[in-house]
Protein backbone atom coordinates (compact mmCIF):
# COMPACT_ATOMS: atom_id res chain seq x y z
CA UNK A 1 0.00 0.00 0.00
CA UNK A 2 2.97 2.27 0.49
CA UNK A 3 4.26 1.68 -3.20
CA UNK A 4 2.18 3.70 -4.86
CA UNK A 5 3.89 5.07 -7.52
CA UNK A 6 7.59 5.16 -6.15
CA UNK A 7 6.42 7.61 -3.50
CA UNK A 8 3.49 7.35 -1.40
CA UNK A 9 5.39 6.90 2.44
CA UNK A 10 7.49 10.28 1.42
CA UNK A 11 4.51 12.17 0.61
CA UNK A 12 3.06 11.81 3.63
CA UNK A 13 5.73 12.45 5.31
CA UNK A 14 5.92 15.81 3.68
CA UNK A 15 2.04 17.07 4.37
CA UNK A 16 2.62 16.02 8.36
CA UNK A 17 5.77 18.14 8.35
CA UNK A 18 4.16 20.86 6.47
CA UNK A 19 1.01 20.93 8.60
CA UNK A 20 3.40 20.89 11.21
CA UNK A 21 5.48 23.97 10.17
CA UNK A 22 2.07 25.94 9.38
CA UNK A 23 0.77 25.14 13.19
CA UNK A 24 3.87 26.11 14.55
CA UNK A 25 3.94 29.47 12.26
CA UNK A 26 0.26 29.94 13.37
CA UNK A 27 0.75 29.64 17.36
CA UNK A 28 4.06 31.50 16.70
CA UNK A 29 2.46 34.74 15.41
CA UNK A 30 -0.63 34.01 18.18
CA UNK A 31 2.62 34.48 20.65
CA UNK A 32 3.83 37.60 19.46
CA UNK A 33 1.08 38.72 18.66
CA UNK A 34 -0.16 38.55 22.62
CA UNK A 35 3.74 39.23 23.94
CA UNK A 36 3.94 42.88 22.18
CA UNK A 37 0.40 43.48 21.94
CA UNK A 38 -0.05 44.54 25.63
CA UNK A 39 -0.89 40.52 26.78
CA UNK A 40 -3.81 40.34 24.20
CA UNK A 41 -5.48 43.45 25.85
CA UNK A 42 -6.16 45.41 22.96
CA UNK A 43 -8.39 48.24 23.45
CA UNK A 44 -10.31 48.32 20.32
CA UNK A 45 -12.35 51.71 20.26
CA UNK A 46 -16.00 51.11 19.19
CA UNK A 47 -18.17 54.11 19.45
CA UNK A 48 -21.61 52.00 19.70
CA UNK A 49 -24.81 54.43 20.57
CA UNK A 50 -28.46 53.44 20.62
CA UNK A 51 -30.59 55.23 18.42
CA UNK A 52 -32.73 58.35 19.46
CA UNK A 53 -36.27 58.02 19.26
Amino acid sequence: MAENGGGGGSTGVVAVLAIFVIIVLVLLFVYRGRLFGGGGTQKIDVNVQTPSK
